[in-house]
């Protein structure tokens, strides 16, 4: 598939979409904080020619803006998402690369992030006739399926209007992130129901343009081999409902897979073969991008206990050592390796051109 360097919105985000599941390939989506991470990203969709979808959590954009910031109501967060985002339309362009841009869970208590973000969407609509991010998520899963779809209806009708994309959450991915704890969570509320997913298809479908992370099991963050227990099938069960109570086309739900990290290629390509589009890793790339510093830390540990004095001499200088760009980078370097292995995972590496 030919794309253009930049974010991607609109009809092309549903041609994306729609060959990827033709192609039976997903795109990694992946968590950033900061300059650093996006970097890497970046990086990433260059090596794999492919796009790669960079969102920011609550936490990130708020981590971007800085921890200090003001953020009595939620201004450092929409601000930390709108800022990443500029950075990343010019970046994007830059590196050569498509991008998606999304922001990841929004619990019932964060919809007025989404309310900020979507007026500066709106904004931007105006000017450039395209919206600023490519799509949000609302997390309404720990509500009843029936006010999630209501609040997640009216949130899409105002996002249509302006060609956005919406994801939504239908039952509970297990773990912790971003503040959000589920490690405790009933397990039936692990694997949503192919009803379920059909009462949100039926819902959003004459509104506008979704995607569904759907629980079949997954859980933010890795854990001992045994202890997630995945069921991709309830995707394609799902799937197949639908299919025959509507008559649709095969595979007509845009599925996402949340809680990706530490999940094992075949796992990962069972779900794509059911219509995942979409494949958040989060714990997986921190972990990528923390390694590598901590290896440099280690390594050079004699040289980072002062500014001059070291092996060398005791009036040895130390600032090529202690520059913080020399070690950022060694974890940009580990991100950018992991995301790469990720797209592959996908069946996602060299699949497009641009």
């Amino acid at each position: 598939m030919k794309l253009e360097p930049g974010v991607i919105t609109g009809k092309k985000l549903q041609e994306v979409f729609a060959y990827c599941k033709e192609t039976k390939c997903a795109l990694p989506a992946v968590n950033v904080v900061g300059s650093n991470s996006i970097a890497a990203a970046l990086q990433a969709a260059r090596e794999a020619n492919a796009p790669v979808i960079i969102q920011f959590s609550n936490g990130g954009a708020q981590f971007n803006a800085g921890k200090k910031a003001p953020n009595g109501n939620l201004e450092a967060c929409i601000a930390g998402a709108v800022a990443g985002a500029y950075s990343i339309r010019r970046l994007a362009k830059l590196y050569g690369v498509p991008v998606i841009l999304h922001t990841d869970h929004a619990a019932k208590k964060l919809l007025p992030w989404i309310d900020g973000l979507l007026s500066e969407n709106e904004e931007y609509y105006k000017q450039f006739g395209e919206p600023l991010f490519s799509s949000h998520m609302l997390d309404l899963s720990e509500e009843p399926i029936e006010e999630n779809l209501e609040i997640s209806k009216k949130f899409l009708e105002r996002m249509n209007k302006i060609d956005m994309t919406l994801e939504i959450e239908l039952g509970v991915t297990g773990g912790e992130e971003d503040g959000v704890d589920n490690s405790d969570v009933d397990s039936s509320r692990l694997y949503t129901q192919p009803e379920e997913v059909l009462q949100a298809y039926d819902a959003l479908k004459p509104v506008g343009k979704f995607t569904v992370a759907a629980a079949f099991g997954n859980t933010h963050g890795v854990y001992k081999p045994g202890n997630v227990k995945l069921r991709p099938e309830i995707l394609k069960n799902s799937q197949d409902f639908i299919q025959k109570e509507r008559g649709t086309d095969e595979k007509p739900v845009d599925f996402v897979f949340h809680g990706g990290s530490g999940s094992s290629r075949e796992e990962i390509r069972e779900a794509v073969g059911y219509g995942a589009v979409k494949f958040n890793i989060d714990t997986d790339t921190q972990w990528a991008f923390t390694k590598p510093i901590k290896d440099y830390m280690d390594k050079n540990d004699a040289y980072l206990h002062s500014q001059i004095g070291n092996p060398d001499g005791d009036d040895k200088p130390n600032k090529k050592y202690i520059d913080p760009r020399a070690w950022l980078h060694e974890g940009e370097k580990g991100m950018t390796a992991r995301l790469v292995a990720a797209f592959e995972d996908l069946n996602a590496k060299d699949q497009f051109e641009f």
